[in-house]
């Protein structure tokens, strides 16, 4: 008797959306969390990084957009204010089904309007895999601080991220030709910069301010934007897919 030949697991598939969502006011300067959570829905990923959140503001409507999107796509939300006033904020989140759970959420070194990152973990078929979502400033300067924080030990130079397969993702206000970009790219991974798409303004898309990075252990299949119908209005981003592979445990 022979032994039968070994049959190693199939990898696992996992779609990663980021989407900046303008506190969820479109093209047409309308106030539409239900339309975000369409563009959403029709993507079918299982984890979710959104960018410029309301939650509790008056300027719109006092709605928690971080529950109300979450809700609407039977999803957990983790949600980072980077900017808090009395009971108003305004920050980034990440969403999934998954099992999940915050791990860090602060403010990075900013220039004007304070920015932050939030860093969930999750499981995956029974791997852990770091999420990291954030929004970047305008100034140069501050991008490359807060890349140089988000590179350092609290974050991405943490013992909590040595081994475990990580993305980082978000709003980073900057290009491929970058100094920021280019010193997230050297310790970490993405597409292939020739075949990058723009991802702003969504009507007209001219520049990639959207980025997805990730570490080794997880393979970046497909990356490209949502440029849908709806997509082009509901945000004055597109939304940014990506799909990984992952190895089996």
């Amino acid at each position: 008797m022979t032994d039968q030949p070994s049959i190693a697991p199939a990898p696992h598939r996992l779609r990663l959306l980021t989407y900046n969502v303008h506190s969820c006011i479109g093209r047409d300067r309308r106030l539409d969390v239900a339309r975000i959570a369409k563009v959403i829905a029709s993507c079918n990923a299982d984890i979710i990084a959104l960018q410029e959140l309301d939650v509790g503001r008056l300027r719109t409507g006092l709605v928690d957009q971080a529950e109300a999107i979450a809700a609407e796509v039977r999803m957990t939300s983790h949600f980072h204010p980077a900017l808090h006033v009395e009971d108003e904020q305004y920050g980034d989140a990440i969403l999934t089904a998954l099992p999940s759970v915050t791990v860090r959420s602060q403010a990075l070194p900013s220039i004007g309007e304070t920015r932050g990152a939030i860093w969930v973990r999750v499981t995956v078929a029974g791997r852990e895999v770091n999420i990291f979502n954030t929004h970047f400033g305008l100034r140069r300067r501050e991008r490359l601080l807060q890349a140089d924080e988000l590179l350092g030990p609290d974050w991405l130079d943490s013992d909590a991220c040595k081994g475990v397969p990580t993305i980082v993702t978000g709003d980073f206000n900057a290009v491929p030709r970058s100094q920021a970009f280019r010193k997230l790219a050297s310790r970490l991974r993405t597409g292939d910069v020739r075949r990058m798409r723009a991802t702003f303004p969504s009507g007209f898309p001219l520049l990639r301010l959207d980025h997805v990075f990730h570490t080794e252990g997880i393979e970046l299949l497909e990356l490209a934007p949502v440029m849908t119908p709806l997509a082009r209005v509901a945000s004055d981003h597109l939304p940014l897919l990506a799909e990984f592979s992952l190895p089996a445990v």
